[in-house]
């Protein structure tokens, strides 16, 4: 999500600084940023702002978070675990000058939980980019109770400047659209542990009952089912809604290694990438 973001920005002409403390992640960064940008490049209607050379060094990649100290907008997208977001907001409040609004990729945390770990919850939202990020117009923009209108309306500059448009909802677990599709996974993974029906049946019925481009198993292995396992156990967390429980199923999946599309195996079965 990190690469993807950061290529919906470098392509509009925003100059990009990536943190990432690993060193995998951090080798192989630049080549995922140019094939994600070939990718955007054969399906999207609109052609970039600037040309895939300048966007691609418009990107630093490092794992020092002091290096985003100039940083005037941060879009946090660290792994689906509380400790780790509030640990990682902390830091951003001691590296980052006092005007720099922060923003939490979050797939469910509330914001104000991320807020209170700075000096500037003023300036702190939720900016839910889908996946893939440079394909999906749209961004759910999560206002917590102290966000001033002044950082929302910065936000939904941004997000108009790279294409996007920004739909904004109130702060809460899972805001709209967690709240309501990671139930959504969990239970149609139920009904394939349960037997009901297998995986490409279940994703069948929502697409051609309801109209749906996709299924809820197809997009959680299109999401990560580690990230679905995560979100759902942040959502216990925050809520005690027991229905957030994840099914031995998908927990069975995430530790056997089957992932979804990223590790070529999950509900579906996936080619080489």
């Amino acid at each position: 999500m990190g690469t993807g973001i950061a290529q919906c920005l470098a392509e509009a002409g925003h100059r990009v600084v990536v943190v990432d403390p690993g060193e995998q992640a951090l080798a192989t960064a630049p080549a995922r940023l140019r094939d994600g940008i070939r990718l955007a490049r054969m399906f999207r209607e609109q052609p970039a702002a600037v040309p895939m050379d300048a966007a691609l060094q418009a990107v630093t990649w490092t794992r020092r978070t002091q290096d985003l100290a100039d940083a005037r907008f941060v879009l946090e997208c660290a792994p689906e675990r509380i400790p780790l977001k509030e640990k990682v907001f902390r830091e951003l409040d001691d590296v980052c000058g006092a005007d720099a609004v922060f923003a939490t990729v979050t797939s469910a945390i509330p914001v104000e939980r991320l807020a209170a770990h700075t000096g500037r919850p003023r300036q702190v939202l939720g900016m839910h980019f889908m996946n893939p990020a440079p394909l999906k117009e749209a961004v759910e923009v999560v206002r917590g109770p102290r966000t001033a209108d002044e950082t929302l309306d910065t936000a939904l500059a941004l997000l108009a400047g790279i294409g996007k448009t920004g739909i904004v909802v109130s702060d809460a677990p899972g805001f709209v659209s967690n709240r309501v599709l990671m139930l959504t996974v969990n239970e149609a993974a139920t009904v394939v542990e349960q037997g009901t029906a297998d995986a490409a049946t279940v994703d069948r019925v929502f697409q051609e009952c309801f109209g749906h481009t996709m299924g809820p198993l197809a997009t959680g292995d299109l999401i990560g089912l580690d990230t679905i396992v995560d979100t759902l156990d942040v959502l216990l967390e925050c809520t005690g809604d027991q229905r957030f429980v994840p099914c031995g199923l998908l927990r069975g999946m995430v530790a056997e290694g089957r992932l979804g599309r990223k590790s070529g195996n999950g509900f579906h079965r996936y080619g080489p990438r």
